[in-house]
């Protein structure tokens, strides 16, 4: 019985080309385009203007620093702060840079110089990029002024400390790499969820209620969780590797071990949450109004320390949370089933709480066996 179900499953995916396109297409169809947006990663060349009052050969030098800047572009240079505030307006510079009249001055006394940075909040991340490089010309510009300065006053002391900054994750500091391989896995979750919904609305709108006996359950959920797989195996195999995202850091066996523990999590809730739709077109809306708190709730964008705990404790509830924290921690971060043993225990719970519920929300009475005959089940996949 297993078997048959198991087989009259992918039948009935092939045979509706709606579920098949939510199961397998949006995943193939998600995996290019949404990397897409964060093709960039970091922002670069973005353009900033320059005031110099100073007219030295210390603030020539620094805006030559600026100019060979990779992050940002200088793309005019000012005479008044009247420019400077109609091009931070006008949105022609992100940012601009104005050195005042003594700038050279106070540095060869020995004193400290004083800039100002003027930058445009309207987006955030363009600005903030443009003031973090002007803020590493300035810093190498102060380190030359420093040791200027010392050799004036004699030979230095080698300074005490050394820091030196090298990302172990996110080795590009992208954007895209750190949102997307948390994404992929919601992407596998929402399409596996919606797919298997509409499947079961539709069978429910043509036969009625739906009775399965528990093995030609387990059958459907195997095909649906041989697909699940499949994605999985998809997006860290080739999707990963293909969009240079960070991947394979930790070992094959705890991937595997990872990837059946949060699709098996994840189908145990798409067959329980399937027994309560019966119109076809409810997993779609359903799909529309969560994506982006189940986005939220799974903390790739805001920590779950910051949650209140009572929400916090509500996500757990969800695949989603302890499978994104589960498959990035071992995918992208290296990380061992023993680091991540809350997790494994987390989706362990929702397989056996889910599949609970959907055993019993597809549970055969006995006069529905004595209506199906010697099936042993209703609501066959055909």
């Amino acid at each position: 019985m297993t078997g048959r179900a198991f087989i009259a499953t992918f039948r009935a995916i092939i045979g509706d080309s709606t579920a098949l396109m939510l199961l397998v297409g949006s995943a193939v169809l998600y995996s290019f385009l949404y990397p897409s947006a964060y093709s960039g990663e970091v922002p670069s060349r973005i353009p900033i203007a320059v005031m110099d009052r100073d007219h030295s050969g210390t603030s020539r030098s620094l805006a030559g620093k600026l100019a060979a800047l990779q992050q940002a572009e200088v793309v005019a240079r000012l005479v008044s702060p009247e420019d400077a505030l109609r091009w931070i307006e006008d949105r022609r510079a992100s940012a601009v840079v104005v050195i005042p009249e003594g700038f050279e001055q106070r540095i060869l006394r020995g004193e400290q110089g004083t800039l100002a940075l003027y930058g445009n909040g309207a987006y955030l991340l363009r600005g903030s990029t443009a003031l973090a490089g002007i803020g590493a010309a300035l810093g190498d510009l102060g380190r030359e002024a420093a040791t200027d300065q010392a050799m004036a006053l004699g030979a230095p002391a080698l300074p005490a400390l050394g820091m030196i900054q090298r990302p172990l994750f996110n080795t590009r500091e992208g954007y895209g790499s750190a949102i997307f391989p948390g994404v992929a896995f919601i992407i596998i979750h929402q399409t596996l969820l919606m797919g298997m919904a509409m499947l079961a609305a539709t069978m429910r709108e043509r036969q009625g209620p739906l009775a399965f006996a528990p093995r030609a359950l387990l059958g459907i959920a195997l095909a649906f969780f041989v697909i699940g797989c499949a994605n999985v195996a998809y997006y860290t195999g080739f999707v990963f590797w293909f969009q240079d995202m960070p991947r394979a850091a930790g070992s094959v066996g705890a991937l595997v071990v990872a990837s059946v523990l949060f699709v098996a999590a994840t189908v145990a809730g798409a067959l329980a949450l399937a027994s309560f739709f019966k119109v076809r077109e409810r997993p779609i809306q359903l799909w529309i109004i969560t994506s982006v708190p189940i986005y939220f709730l799974a903390a790739l964008s805001w920590p779950a320390e910051a949650m209140p705990g009572w929400l916090a404790l509500l996500a757990r509830l969800l695949p989603t949370t302890p499978g994104i924290h589960l498959m990035v921690g071992v995918n992208q971060m290296g990380a061992s089933l023993a680091d991540q043993k809350a997790e494994l225990f987390n989706l362990a719970a929702l397989i056996f709480l889910y599949g609970a519920i959907a055993i019993a929300r597809y549970r055969i009475s006995r006069s529905d066996h004595e209506a199906s005959g010697s099936s042993g089940h209703l609501g066959t996949i055909s």
